[in-house]
């Protein structure tokens, strides 16, 4: 159903079915149907006509209303109808049985890239798995806040500003999530001095490092709430060694 607003706060385009519109229809003397609108409207539509140019035509003369509340419960009707025509959705006239609906596909889990490093292509779709399946990141995340809770009281402690420190520990769960989807053996917990320096092992895999730069891109391109150069640089140093510290963490490497 549509849904949008007009009118005032009152007035709520919605179209309620062929039964309640055709009553609406021939309390207001039109000679049409629901099944007649639908098909004028469509018509219209596909000639792009507008609907304040279509809906006259379903009245041969001035229409007539016994009150208020059924004029605008029928111009609700009509409106509502037309949105489902606008935006190309079916609309059923009749009470029989429904199509069945799709079958939602279940999330499939990206296959692990352990013993090896990860792919651009693990790490899509590792993302596009933890946007997917909430369980799944649910899951991750509360081992994320156990697991790595030292992690997070050093990042509790960087001085950053709210917004900084969101960008921050999203990002460095999604890197942890990746880790933890691809190396079944697990990570270990980071030393929240892993934050402070930098370290001389090994840098993190480039497909890593380019989503979270890319992510880092996109924080400093927001436009409601945009980090400051300075912060920026602060957040992308404590991700960089977030990243490299989670990256060593792996178990039985």
């Amino acid at each position: 159903m549509s849904r949008s607003r007009d009118r005032g706060a009152d007035f709520q385009r919605e179209f309620e079915g062929a039964q309640t519109l055709d009553g609406l229809l021939d309390l207001a003397g039109s000679p049409l149907d629901s099944a007649a609108v639908l098909a004028r409207m469509q018509a219209a539509h596909a000639e792009g006509t507008p609907y304040k140019d279509v809906i006259p035509t379903f009245f041969e003369e001035e229409p007539r209303f016994p009150s208020p509340d059924i004029a605008r419960r029928l111009y609700q009707n009509l409106l509502g109808l037309w949105d489902l025509v606008e935006e190309g959705k079916q609309v059923r006239l009749d009470d029989g049985p429904r199509p069945p609906r799709p079958k939602k596909v279940k999330p499939v889990q990206p296959a692990p890239f352990h013993p090896k490093e990860p792919s651009a292509e693990f790490v899509e779709a590792a993302w596009r798995y933890l946007e997917d399946d909430e369980k799944a990141r649910t899951r991750l995340m509360h081992t994320f806040e156990n697991r790595q809770d030292a992690l997070l009281g050093a990042l509790d402690a960087a001085g950053l500003t709210d917004e900084g420190y969101g960008v921050v520990r999203h990002l460095l769960f999604e890197l942890y999530s990746m880790l933890e989807l691809g190396w079944p053996p697990g990570l270990t917990s980071v030393s929240p001095s892993a934050l402070e320096a930098d370290t001389d092992a090994p840098p993190p895999p480039q497909p890593l490092q380019a989503y979270a730069d890319e992510a880092l891109f996109e924080a400093e391109q927001d436009e409601e709430q945009p980090l400051s150069s300075e912060e920026l640089e602060a957040v992308r140093r404590l991700v960089r060694r977030g990243l490299a510290a989670l990256w060593s963490a792996r178990k039985g490497r």
